[in-house]
């Protein structure tokens, strides 16, 4: 439920819900997020997206105090004047992944694998490539073991017989969350992290720096990989229009699609009322 008042830290998704479908911020947004900052609040990019994509990230969320990535693994203080600070880093080893895709295709049959491995300036995904994939110049194939041979970032896994709703849904009951964090974000894959590796635990980092309690935060989202921070969060959990089913079943308010800048939208009425 919205509280009164403003909220102590803004965190929002950039892909689906901040970003456009032109993959674009407009300049509105930027200059919406540059006005709370001025307020005082500080704000924070919470993204799937690997550090191999902090340019990116940085590029489309400039306003960002700190930046929350691989869906939780990977947070950064930006705002530190020695230069940007990683607060938390987690992989997960090759050899707990290669058993956790061996258990689940067990169940339900051939796996397409990708893996997130490096975190370089634009790092290509090792694995198997699938033609749904959107990004296939930053892709490059590579046999599942030598995917698995060392600690992975963040693991992707899709079959050609399961939505990928079914697929975590099956992935959740045989893998427990003390093994491997799974989620999905519209990308019809899987995603498969770290154990207790979330947008929510990511922030959690975020919080404790700054004395913030998660009553205060104020946080945007489209997918299911946004659920864990909107169940974390409690000034507000804000979804866009075009966000999945049941990220608008748990949100409190919805604000108009990411095409038409909902969250600066909804940020500006905020700081104007």
């Amino acid at each position: 439920m919205t509280r009164p008042g403003l909220p102590k830290l803004v965190a929002t998704d950039l892909d689906g819900t901040l970003v456009r479908s032109d993959d674009t911020v407009s300049a509105y947004t930027h200059q919406v997020l540059d006005r709370v900052r001025a307020a005082g609040i500080p704000v924070v990019g919470a993204t799937g997206r690997g550090p191999r994509l902090t340019e990116l990230t940085r590029n489309d969320i400039r306003a960002a105090d700190f930046l929350v990535m691989a869906g939780g693994g990977r947070v950064v203080d930006q705002s530190d004047p020695d230069g940007p600070l990683v607060l938390r880093d987690e992989r997960l080893p090759g050899a707990v992944l290669a058993r956790l895709l061996a258990e689940l295709e067990a169940e339900v049959g051939p796996l397409t694998v990708m893996v997130e491995a490096s975190d370089e300036h634009e790092a290509p995904l090792w694995g198997d490539y699938h033609p749904s994939w959107p990004y296939p110049d930053r892709f490059e194939a590579r046999t599942r073991d030598e995917c698995v041979s060392g600690d992975v970032i963040k693991a992707f896994a899709r079959t050609a017989d399961h939505h990928v709703d079914a697929l975590l849904e099956t992935a959740r009951r045989l893998l427990p969350p003390e093994v491997a964090s799974l989620t999905q974000a519209g990308l019809g894959f899987v995603e498969i992290s770290p154990p207790w590796v979330d947008k929510a635990s990511g922030l959690s980092v975020v919080a404790q720096r700054l004395g913030v309690d998660p009553a205060e935060v104020l946080v945007f989202g489209d997918m299911p990989n946004d659920l864990p921070m909107f169940e974390w969060a409690g000034w507000a959990r804000v979804a866009v229009s075009n966000a999945h089913p049941t990220v608008r079943a748990v949100a409190d308010e919805v604000t108009l699609r990411n095409d038409d800048d909902g969250v600066a939208v909804y940020l500006d009425r905020l700081l104007s009322r």
